[in-house]
Parts: structure tokens; sequence; C-alpha cells
């Protein structure tokens, strides 16, 4: 890792298509706070910081992990994608477009890291059942009570035919 005359660490990251370039003291921090502190994305939200309730999800090399903990340094030129990477404004991704339409968002705080872990499930299995999708959001808390809507959203990708891109 490249360093500058103050021991400011340069690390490469690659999140949502893009390279961009963070300045890191300590190559330990969070790849969280590089997201949202450095690059201003805000899909993945800091919950409990002990990698416990899945607020912060994102895919790294295409596996859901949590960002709270992944130290910065271990993630440089790897393939990191956030909430705002899977879908735009323009052309949701079909999880964010169930989400929306099954109301599946009360206060919303852990939507990111259920569509990141859904999206994550779908990918390695296209058509899970209800126990399936309930095992691989066990992970991810919350507290609004909105889990019977998530659930038909991911089932509603999981089912329709040519939805998941």
């Amino acid at each position: 890792m490249p360093q500058n005359e103050t021991g400011t660490k340069k690390i490469m990251l690659k999140v949502n298509g893009q390279t961009a370039t963070i300045q890191a003291d300590d190559p330990a921090m969070p790849l969280l706070y590089a997201l949202r502190n450095d690059l201003g994305l805000h899909g993945p939200r800091f919950g409990c910081g002990l990698a416990q309730c899945g607020a912060c999800t994102v895919h790294l090399n295409g596996e859901a992990v949590r960002s709270c903990v992944m130290p910065v340094s271990a993630v440089a030129g790897k393939d990191i994608v956030t909430l705002e990477g899977l879908g735009t404004l323009e052309r949701l991704h079909p999880l964010q477009d169930a989400f929306i339409a099954e109301q599946a968002a009360q206060c919303g705080y852990c939507i990111n890291g259920m569509i990141m872990q859904a999206a994550s499930l779908l990918s390695k299995t296209p058509h899970p059942g209800v126990n399936e999708i309930k095992t691989a959001l066990a992970g991810n808390l919350c507290r609004c009570g909105t889990h019977l809507r998530i659930v038909r959203a991911i089932q509603r990708v999981a089912t329709a035919p040519g939805l998941r891109s």
C-alpha cells in the first residue's frame, strides 16, 4: 500500500464498478467507514459494529459480508457492491422493486442488509423456499416486524421467471 509523508496509506477500492482511492490513517478501519464517509455511499448502515445485525452488508467478490468488521486494507482490489450498485433509479434491481411492491420496509434501517443478503441467496439458489429464505436472513435483524413482507418480496423475485438481473 502506498504511503504518503504523514504515514497515511492510500488504498484503492473497486466499488460498484468504479475505482476509488481513499486515504486511510488506520488500515484496520472498517470498510463501512470508507464507504459512507469517504465515498458517500449510504446504503450500508452502521447498526451494531459487531457483524450481528446485517445493516452494513455488502457484496465482496459476490459474497455477502459485514462491512462493519471488514478492514478496508483487506478489500483492496476486490469487487465491492453496495445497495447503490445493485440497481439504479432508472432500473431498480428486481429485489428493490419487489421490496417496494410488498411495502417491506417500515423504518427501513435493516433493508440494506435484507436486500443484499437476499441477492446473495438468489445468486446461489435461484428458487429458494420459505425456509431457505428465513435461514438466509436469520442473521439480519429487523425491529419493526416486517419479516413477512420481506419474505414475500424475496419470494416474488424467486418465483417470477426472468426477473433477476
